[in-house]
């Protein structure tokens, strides 16, 4: 996706064995595929069971973690920039 006059998105695959901390982002919009395992997405302090092939959508400023052992496709609209990473 990101390539030189053309940066739409970022795609990065991210394995989550600990319960991610909660986040959020001002700027990006983010889509979770599940790839492996079961567990929970939390979005905005409600928890929504995902398995394989469950898909997320995330806009901004929702705050939002994985929880379980899970493999995930992670897109990220525009490019992931690490300074739009937000902690409470």
């Amino acid at each position: 996706f990101a390539h030189p006059g053309n940066q739409t998105a970022t795609m990065h695959v991210v394995d989550v064995r600990a319960d991610a901390k909660a986040h959020y982002h001002k700027d990006h919009t983010e889509i979770y595929l599940v790839l492996e395992g079961t567990g929970h997405i939390e979005l905005d302090g409600q928890m929504v069971p995902v398995r394989p092939f469950s898909t997320i959508l995330i806009k901004p400023p929702c705050r939002h973690r994985a929880v379980g052992d899970l493999r995930i496709v992670n897109v990220c609209i525009p490019p992931f920039d690490p300074a739009d990473e937000h902690f409470d």
